[in-house]
């Protein structure tokens, strides 16, 4: 939690608990906003748009690549038709050894599975979030029910990849809960139909807030959010 920021209460979300929790990944589960954001911050300045890590992450935060190549390209002239794919193999390479948890996520996550069907939603690659759960020890926990931004028609604020998620755990959007820290996700929570915590790591609650989340800022409440402690 940022220093300075309140505490907020740990209270059932709509008062029911959900048929399914549907998480996020970067920002949620990996602690890896901060490493693609230097790395972003870093390629962008290189090609003629200077920028630090706080304004990539203003940027582009919950954004698929093919979505960032258009605002790239205006900034800085037409990318090379490769670009998406070399930098994801960077990122890639930091990721296999400097992927870390967000602090009590693993437990808490483990947690609702035990008890509630889960799924993970990413406007990852496929290969960038496979070795995120890989080095996080997830792969298991989520098996077939986890999506990138390839495997569904368009990716975050759209609805289909929440779409997707819930279908997989047999459940209707509507008796899902997501969990989200950008506001990107939150839209495609929401346009999916399912309730939404925001997760105020980074983001402030009250924007969160206004996004249509309800906030909360300590991942080891999230089981008494949703209702299971």
């Amino acid at each position: 939690m940022p220093e300075g920021a309140s505490r907020l209460p740990a209270r059932q979300i709509a008062g029911v608990t959900p048929a399914a929790v549907l998480f996020d990944c970067d920002g949620v589960l990996a602690d890896t906003e901060g490493l693609v954001n230097r790395l972003v911050a870093t390629e962008l300045s290189a090609r003629g748009w200077p920028m630090d890590e706080a304004a990539a992450r203003q940027a582009f935060l919950g954004m698929a690549w093919p979505d960032m190549r258009p605002l790239v390209e205006a900034r800085t002239g037409a990318l090379p038709l490769e670009w998406e794919d070399t930098f994801s193999r960077r990122i890639t390479e930091l990721l296999m050894t400097e992927t870390l948890p967000i602090p009590g996520a693993i437990g808490a996550l483990l947690l609702v599975a035990a008890r509630l069907p889960v799924a993970i939603a990413s406007n990852s690659s496929r290969r960038e979030l496979t070795i995120k759960l890989q080095r996080l020890g997830l792969v298991e926990v989520f098996g077939a029910r986890r999506f990138s931004f390839e495997d569904v028609p368009r990716a975050k604020p759209a609805p289909d990849i929440y779409r997707a998620a819930a279908a997989a755990c047999g459940a209707a959007p509507a008796d899902c809960v997501v969990v989200e820290d950008s506001l990107a996700g939150i839209r495609a929570g929401l346009a999916a139909g399912c309730r939404v915590l925001g997760f105020a790591r980074d983001t402030p609650a009250a924007v969160l807030a206004q996004a249509g989340a309800t906030p909360f800022n300590d991942m080891a409440t999230l089981p008494a959010l949703l209702g299971l402690c």
